[in-house]
């Protein structure tokens, strides 16, 4: 891997409907050199192309309920939340899993995810709740590689510089020699994404190298590892706004966990955007 730096861009918050393409190319410009590679976050992009969905209108069904009551509380909580090295202060919310909220977001789960991703503990499938506000939770993009293409090409024709554009999730992909593997769907080529919650397993009980997921690129080839890195290094420059997990957010904001509102996230320092100059 060549060496690696990067830039996290402050931007404003990105609400459903933003022009996502216009706040990259003034977050980048005077900033961003021919060969740059710029990395993009996934939520925000899931937001701006209003890719969420208000969890506060779903009806759990009873596996959902069953999920929410005892599999999280308990499986997670006393089983597999320990295996899995998880911090003493997650183990305590798991084992205080919101029965009302925690229901409707596994039904999601289940919908969009399938079973084994509705049995992980967080971030199913690539449904994140976090740096959202009120019931709100973001979809994996369907889209990734088009997206990548669109902010690329943009870039081009207003800003006259040729990059690579790469879109990342904080979700890990796990390594052991040359194969990497992720629970959550649909990341780029060469990674394998199977298993769901079992993936996660593996990789965190294994104490297998873990780094940010890259979903697509555009612009260069690049190698896995590479994408990897840059991935990695793009996520702990940007830092992760208003908190890591929904917890985290209503404990920054002093609410409950539905409690945090649009006006309350705009007032967070928001880095979607990270420039990385490969050298």
């Amino acid at each position: 891997m060549r060496k690696l730096k990067t830039l996290a861009v402050r931007t404003r918050y990105w609400r459903p409907g933003e022009d996502f393409l216009q706040e990259i190319a003034a977050a980048v410009r005077n900033r961003v050199d021919d060969g740059d590679v710029v990395a993009v976050s996934e939520k925000a992009l899931s937001t701006a192309t209003r890719s969420v969905l208000d969890e506060s209108t779903v009806k759990p069904g009873l596996a959902a309920r069953i999920i929410a009551k005892y599999w999280m509380r308990w499986v997670w909580g006393y089983f597999l939340g320990p295996l899995c090295r998880l911090r003493l202060e997650n183990l305590h919310r798991i084992r205080n899993y919101p029965l009302r909220e925690g229901s409707s977001h596994k039904q999601v789960a289940l919908e969009y995810g399938g079973v084994l991703q509705a049995l992980h503990w967080g971030s199913e499938g690539g449904i994140d709740a976090s740096n959202l506000p009120y019931s709100y939770v973001s979809l994996p993009l369907r889209e990734p590689d088009k997206l990548a293409r669109m902010i690329r090409k943009h870039i081009a024709d207003n800003l006259s510089k040729e990059v690579t554009v790469i879109i990342t999730d904080t979700d890990k992909t796990y390594s052991i020699g040359g194969f990497c593997f992720t629970p959550r769907p649909k990341p780029m080529r060469g990674i394998r994404a199977y298993g769901g919650f079992l993936a996660y397993v593996l990789g965190r009980a294994l104490k297998l190298k873990r780094r940010s997921t890259p979903l697509a690129i555009s612009g260069c080839e690049m190698s896995v590892e590479e994408a990897l890195d840059i991935a990695e290094a793009a996520n702990r420059s940007r830092g992760s706004g208003a908190g890591a997990t929904v917890w985290d957010m209503a404990e920054e904001f002093e609410v409950q966990l539905t409690g945090v509102t649009w006006e309350m996230l705009e007032k967070v320092e928001h880095r979607p955007v990270v420039i990385a100059k490969l050298r």
